[in-house]
């Protein structure tokens, strides 16, 4: 059964991410709304097409905890790059697109060596570590569904829930494609910033079991017009993963795909 499914989400995922849906779901107006209003909140008047940051970066690992520096970046909304150089060594994320527009990714350990990113691990955000340029920005897509889950407490803010997915209308009657992209946002609900954002990550042999990743985003500083949040924290199964520490922002260096193949 596990094969199956794991057949079917790799089908769908290679299918290229402006052909996967034809028909246009029904939008919820105020979940629309409430992302376009955060969207101007973090932007203001910017077309922000790339961005980078530099900091330090505290990496844990069960009882293992490494300290250094990081460089982040990411284009539009499929290119990400991570560079970690820690105290036992460098570490490296890509997410990019394949010659068919699929999402795909790789990381590379210190050993140098190179591993793909399963293809159900990358139907969430590319850029994590930019709200600019998460699934707040990609509103145009016709695929995506947005809906409203209300007004809730998170982290002791009052945040406004929404909830993001692709939905599919090639055959997919177990509904794991809209699973796997799911993705919620929780908007400070007086400034309209991302508090947090959160989505499930899995096993690279089983795309049936989460792994709840939470992305905390903190220390917002204006940069070159932009809001970039300059505390980043990353938790799996609530434990914290990665803590990032921003020292430095830059808004559309010019970044192309190449920069991330």
């Amino acid at each position: 059964m596990i094969l199956r499914r794991l057949l079917l989400t790799f089908g769908l995922l290679m299918i290229p991410f402006n052909v996967r849906c034809q028909q246009a779901p029904v939008q919820n107006p105020q979940a629309v709304a409430l992302a376009a209003q955060a969207m101007a909140a973090l932007t203001g008047t910017t077309q922000v097409n790339d961005i980078t940051l530099n900091g330090t970066a505290t990496r844990t690992a069960g009882s293992d905890v490494e300290t250094g520096t990081v460089v982040l970046e990411a284009l539009g909304g499929p290119y990400s790059r991570m560079d970690l150089t820690l105290s036992t060594g460098t570490r490296h994320e890509v997410r990019n697109l394949s010659s068919n527009s699929a999402a795909q990714g790789y990381w590379i350990g210190p050993d140098s060596s190179s591993h793909p990113f399963s293809q159900h691990n990358c139907v969430t955000d590319a850029a994590w570590f930019a709200p600019v340029l998460s699934v707040l920005s990609q509103l145009s897509n016709p695929n995506l569904v947005v809906s409203y889950v209300g007004q809730e407490t998170k982290a002791g803010v009052a945040v406004q829930h929404l909830h993001f997915a692709i939905q599919s209308s090639s055959p997919d009657p177990t509904g794991i494609l809209q699973g796997l992209s799911a993705e919620d946002v929780y908007l400070n609900a007086s400034t309209l910033l991302p508090v947090a954002l959160t989505f499930n990550a899995h096993p690279d042999n089983d795309a049936t079991t989460n792994l709840a990743v939470e992305i905390d985003y903190g220390s917002y500083q204006s940069v070159s017009g932009v809001l970039v949040p300059f505390q980043i924290q990353k938790l799996i199964n609530n434990s914290v993963v990665l803590n990032l520490i921003v020292n430095s922002a830059a808004i559309n260096q010019g970044l192309t795909p190449a920069d991330f193949s």
